[in-house]
């Protein structure tokens, strides 16, 4: 397990100490991740956390959520179904719901998945996570 992890003025450009990495996961087109913790550490189904990138224009495929989800948006804007959020808005998401998600200039995030989701198209046949919570993080 990782060591406590301290990120100072989050609100105020103090992320740009972090490291990135593109999230190269099916159905995740221009999304970058710092991971914070993940199923390495808690677990196959267990939650996990990062601060999310997305590029301008970038695109995320509808998903399924079997747990919670938090979402506190950074900086820019992300939308998905419920509408345009911009720099201070928590999302919450309960088990069982979906959304697909997009950014058209670019937004950071904090996101926090209780457990790892799924792309909606392998649901229907409970097919494993479409994306892999060991490799990286969950995605949003």
């Amino acid at each position: 397990m990782r060591g406590p992890q301290i990120i100072s003025e989050i609100l105020s450009g103090g992320l740009d100490h972090l490291v990135f990495e593109t999230y190269d996961q099916p159905g995740r087109e221009g999304v970058e991740i710092h991971r914070l913790y993940d199923t390495t550490d808690t677990g196959p189904v267990g939650p996990a956390a990062a601060i999310v990138r997305y590029r301008p224009g970038a695109q995320v495929q509808r998903h399924i959520h079997p747990g919670y989800e938090l979402i506190f948006v950074i900086e820019g804007e992300l939308i998905n179904d419920a509408g345009r959020h911009p720099a201070g808005t928590l999302e919450i998401c309960p088990p069982g719901s979906s959304h697909a998600l997009g950014s058209e200039k670019g937004c950071t995030f904090l996101v926090i998945w209780e457990q790892p989701v799924m792309l909606a198209k392998h649901a229907a046949t409970h097919q494993a996570p479409a994306v892999d919570t060991n490799a990286l993080v969950a995605a949003h």
